[in-house]
This record gives structure tokens, sequence and C-alpha cells, in this order.
């Protein structure tokens, strides 16, 4: 079905008042995230005056032109005038929505009937008006080409006539058959539409996704006495990692920058400012006489290596991301041909990054402000040379000490010209930057997960991700990264470790972690820290990754009961759910028929053991019934209700129930 959209809403109130539009971010000002065929739920509150009934629709306006109407429903208690609609798009691209409220003749006239026949007041009058009303559905339901409602509603009217027994008249009135081609053919006065708002619908891995990071020096490196330096592995020594990444249920491999690095001012051996002989430097001092962002480092194979990797990684089911960081090592081709990108100081020295107390000699950043135009079409001629050779996600590195407007201009066009490819924002930041890089249209975002670890931390943070937040920014949960060894993890036990996986895999569509943590890797460079002794950022770490102890079998575990169950990887249904105990965390989603309910312990150390209260009606089910339940770690089935009783170990550190009846 073809239809115009709407004329513009005027400011204000219209005819049928409606207010307090959901998802509309910024007035429409960022387009609210969806992924196809996602459970998207739209709220607005609409009243009007007097005691007469109103009705609302959604309007969906799809990337072709076609318009799609779903019925709204109040959903709060009367007075509190709270409308909602579910709905899942089925295209990808740039949609719209807007509201539209009506004066709904047919439940202002069901509920003076409901209340006026069985009293026997105005019992002739009444029938009339329903007559005139079913009268005027049939005639819209014959030009609607709906032959079948039009003769239901036909019989209807037929028998609303005065003499009519009161009996038979509210058999019509509550026949649902009867209501349901009312609610599709009823006459509406005085329509109101809203505004547009926009919509993005983009393929479901920017929302659901799984992320595995490694530094491919590392696999294959080796020691060479004869040059008494270690060497590098390549591209090519990666093709059984990838193996093992997708055999795990991974399905992004996320590399840091493979290009040249940058001799000037080389960190070296945990950071350091005086390396070794053959120490390779940080990988994101990117720039030297070999290349900049365009190349491929020598030691990891050059570009012919690379290209090989990505086809290895579709082939076995991996998506590559990687590391897009705009800046520079002092040694950049960039520095010659383009010195004005940079901050030159009144000293003459080019300034160098600093987050203070630290220091980054080896990285130069950008200045945006100067030759702005130049910096775009180099960074567009960057991710066009990537995504020729396959790159299909970028993961940007501090994005928030860009300017925001590069970033609105860049992934506009990245999304006109390659709506497919994705961004990762690797911005641990002020919640309102976080939020903007979100907005103005990066795909995913790193977040504080890995510092929220507390029930009430953790509880405050779900609710926010999964709904205040949920329209504009799609979390990414890691349980560490290279920069980040976290204080929860470096007692160095598995039962640590196997809490932090889980809440992560399970509490966001999208997780991720950095190579290692299956091994346990927990050494602080420095008590307190969270930085790793002997970090792979300044050395080759060459790893047996079926070294015990190992979270391997956990791992595989977790990602496969993810791509089992369509709720965990929705974000928006998420129901945190009260326990008894602090060292108890639980939470529920739900997407349609599929409904999961996982339980953590929060107490790496000892038992614990409380009541997790269940939320009936978050899973679909009426107040005091039980639901019958499986635990997808352990196989054993369970009979819930309300309240439930749970005990939970380091041996054993979570249910992830299934709910089977």
């Amino acid at each position: 079905m073809k239809a115009a959209p709407p004329a513009p809403a005027a400011p204000g109130f219209g005819r049928i008042p409606i207010s307090d539009v959901w998802p509309a971010l910024e007035g429409g000002a960022y387009p609210a995230k969806a992924v196809i065929d996602e459970l998207l739920t739209f709220r607005a509150t609409v009243f009007r005056e007097g005691h007469d009934a109103v009705g609302a629709d959604v309007v969906l306006t799809a990337p072709d032109g076609s318009v799609r109407r779903v019925a709204m429903r109040q959903v709060e208690p009367i007075g509190l005038d709270i409308w909602e609609a579910e709905a899942r798009l089925d295209a990808l691209g740039d949609w719209s929505f807007h509201l539209e409220g009506y004066s709904d003749h047919w439940h202002t006239w069901a509920h003076n009937a409901h209340i006026k026949w069985p009293i026997g007041e105005d019992t002739d009058l009444v029938c009339l008006e329903g007559a005139d009303l079913y009268g005027r559905a049939v005639t819209a339901a014959l030009a609607a080409g709906d032959p079948e409602s039009a003769r239901l509603l036909e019989r209807a009217r037929d028998a609303c006539v005065p003499g009519t027994e009161v009996a038979e008249l509210l058999d019509w009135l509550d026949n649902p058959a009867v209501g349901a081609a009312m609610g599709r053919h009823a006459p509406r006065d005085f329509p109101t539409p809203t505004r547009d708002y926009p919509i993005r619908v983009q393929r479901r891995r920017a929302l659901f996704s799984a992320w595995y990071e490694f530094f491919p020096r590392s696999q294959g490196a080796h020691y060479d006495e004869a040059s008494d330096k270690w060497i590098s592995g390549t591209f090519d020594d990666c093709h059984a990692l990838l193996e093992r990444i997708a055999g795990l249920g991974f399905d992004v491999v996320y590399v840091p920058p493979i290009h040249p690095v940058g001799t000037t001012f080389r960190k070296g051996h945990n950071n350091t400012l005086t390396p070794e002989h053959g120490d390779p430097g940080s990988p994101w001092a990117i720039g030297a006489p070999e290349g900049g962002h365009d190349a491929v480092h020598p030691d990891l194979g050059g570009l012919p290596a690379f290209e090989r990797f990505v086809a290895k990684a579709k082939a076995v089911g991996l998506e590559v991301a990687l590391d897009f960081a705009l800046q520079a090592s002092p040694d950049h081709p960039w520095l010659q041909d383009h010195p004005e990108w940079f901050t030159t100081r009144l000293d003459g020295t080019i300034a160098y990054a600093e987050n203070p107390p630290k220091k980054y000699q080896d990285i130069y950043p950008i200045n945006f402000d100067n030759d702005p135009a130049g910096i775009r079409a180099e960074v567009l001629r960057l991710l066009e040379f990537w995504i020729a050779k396959g790159v299909t996600i970028f993961r940007v590195d501090n994005p928030h000490t860009k300017p925001l407007n590069f970033w609105a201009d860049i992934l506009e066009k990245m999304n006109s010209a390659h709506p497919e490819v994705l961004f990762l924002s690797e911005a641990f930041t002020r919640p309102a930057m976080m939020q903007a890089l979100a907005g103005v249209g990066f795909h995913q975002s790193y977040t504080y997960f890995v510092w929220r670890t507390t029930k009430r931390e953790l509880t405050d943070y779900l609710n926010e991700v999964s709904h205040l937040t949920s329209w504009v920014m799609r979390p990414n949960f890691w349980p560490n990264t290279p920069d980040i060894n976290p204080r929860f993890t470096q007692s160095g036990k598995a039962s640590a470790f196997s809490i932090r996986l889980l809440l992560a895999a399970t509490m966001s569509p999208s997780w991720g972690m950095y190579s290692g943590f299956e091994l346990l890797e927990h050494t602080p460079f420095r008590p307190g820290g969270e930085e790793y002794l002997d970090s792979e950022k300044y050395e080759y770490r060459p790893r047996d990754f079926e070294a015990a102890p190992n979270l391997n079998r956990l791992l595989g575990r977790i990602n496969e009961i993810r791509r089992a169950h369509p709720a965990l990887q929705q974000l928006r249904t998420t129901t945190v759910l009260g326990t008894s105990s602090d060292d108890l965390f639980a939470f529920s989603k739900r997407d349609g028929a599929d409904a999961v309910i996982v339980v953590v312990t929060l107490n790496p150390d000892w038992p614990v053991e409380g009541q997790v209260d269940l939320d009936l009606a978050a899973l679909g089910r009426p107040a005091g019934t039980s639901v019958r339940v499986r635990d997808e770690l352990t196989g054993i089935e369970h009979t819930w209700g309300a309240h439930n009783y749970v005990r939970l170990s380091p041996a054993q550190v979570a249910h992830i129930f299934t709910v089977i009846d």
C-alpha cells in the first residue's frame, strides 16, 4: 500500500493531543537505531477532552515508500493515557514513523452500550447509533476490499435494531471478530498526525555480535638466536587461530593496527621509553618509511598476507574488524606531506598525545581544525581502501578526541555508500559524548561494564543501557581489553573470570574479549593498577590456547546458547529481577515465545544462596502461574513461580534458564 506522508504537524497540540513520542531522539535530530526484524516498542501519551474514547496508530513508512499501520493500545491504568505498539521492521535502510491519534467512535459507543443496555436506558437510541456505526464500517470494509468483514458487520448492523433482545445485542457487541473488524473499519474522526521521526534499520550484526581481539604479530612469534631478537608472526600464521575463534562461536575477529610502526620515541617492554633491540613498539604508533594507514607492516607479511587472512576469516564465518586510529607516529609520511594536519607548539615542536599524567611521545594527534576538508578526504579514502580489501567493521580508537561534526559527516557518507559497514566507538569517556557519538552514526559503543561489579552497579547500568539509552547507543560489553586488566579478575580465580564472562555475554547482545582472558591472565603491572604486566601492546606474547586452566569449553557453550536464543540477541526486553542477596544478580529477556532467565553469583570465593523474584508479566505469563525452566548449562529442569530458591558457588557461578513451558 502506498500513501503520501501527512503534512507536517503544527507546533503544539493538535485536535487529538499527542505528547512524549518515543523513540524520538533529540526531537528527531538523530535516527533511532534498529536492526532488521528486531522487536520495537513505540510509545506516546494520547488523550482528549471529555469522556469520548481516543485511539492511535503508528504509521510506518519503509525505505521504498510503502506504508504500514500498527494499532496502539493503552497499557497503563486509565488516567495516565500511555499508549504502546510493537512492530518489526523488515527492510534495511532509513524508515520514518509518525503517530496518528483519532476520535474512536467504536469504543465510545461500545462503552455506552455496555452501560445503558443492561439497565434499559436509551435502548432504542443506542441501537440506532450502533446500526449507523456498523453501516458506515460496512461501507469502509467494502471500499478496502474486505468483503468478509463487510458481511459480518452487516449481520451485526441488522441485529442492532429496536426490539432486539439485550442478550443478543451484547453477544454481537462482545464478538471478538466484530471487534477486530470494527477496529479496522470503524469511522475515525479528527485524525491528528505527529511530525515524522527517523529510524535507521541496519543489519543484525550491528546489534548482535561476539568479538575476539588478538595481536596477529604474536601468533607464530618466536625468538631468533642468530639475530638475538624476537621475530614477528605473520597473518599467514593466524589461519589456525581463526579456525579456533570460529569454533568457539565468535563471529567478529578484531585486530589492533596492522600498519608500519614508527621508531622515533618507540615504546619498549612495559611501556619503557628505552626500547631494546627488536622491540616491536606499540602498533598505535602508526607510520614509518614503509608507509602509513594504507600499508600493512612488512613483518606481518604485507598486504597480500592480509588479504589471505580476510579470505580465511570469511571462509570460517568470521568478519574482520580493523582498528582505525587517526593519529601518527613522528615517522608517518603525513608529517612530510601534510605537516599542517598537526599542532605546532610555541617552541616549534609538534605536540604529542597526552592524557596527563600519561604521555604518548610516540604518537602525534591530528588537529582537525587545520585543513578539515583535506583530512576528511583522506579519511574517506582510507576507509574505501580497506573496505575494498574486505574489511566490514572498524573499531575506531578514541573517537571522542575528534570533533563530532567530523564523525557526523564521515559516518553519514559511509552509511550512504556502504550501509553494510559497521563502526564501533572506543570511547571510555563522559556519557554525553558517548551517546552523541552513537547519535551521529556509530553502530556500537564500548561501555563502563568493566568497572560495574556490584549488584547495585550492574542493576543501574543494565537498566540504563537496555532502556534509557538503547535507541541511540548499542552497548558492547568487554570483560577486558589490552588497556584494562580488571581488578575483579586479578585474583586469577577461574570463578571470577567465569562470572565476568557470563555477565558480559548475557547482559548485552554484543560482547567481546581480548585474548588471554580465557587463559586467566591477570597479573597487573603494579598492585592496584589496571595495566597488564608484560603488556602485549609493547612486546610479542605467543600463547598456548589449550594450556590449562582455560575457559574454552565455557566460552564455546555461552556463544552457542546466545546463537540459539533470540531473547539473548535482544536488548530492550531486559527486566532486572529482585534477589534477596547482594551477591546474586538476575534478569530476564524475551523475544516472542523465547524467554531466558539469567542468575549469576557475584561472589567468586564462597557459595551464595537466596531468593530470586520472577517478573511473570515480563515473561508474558499471568500473575500466580508457574513456568518450567531448563538450565542450559547443566540440563536440569525446575518449576519456577514468583519466588524461587537458588544456590550458586565458585564451581557453578550461574544459571541460564530457558522457559520451556
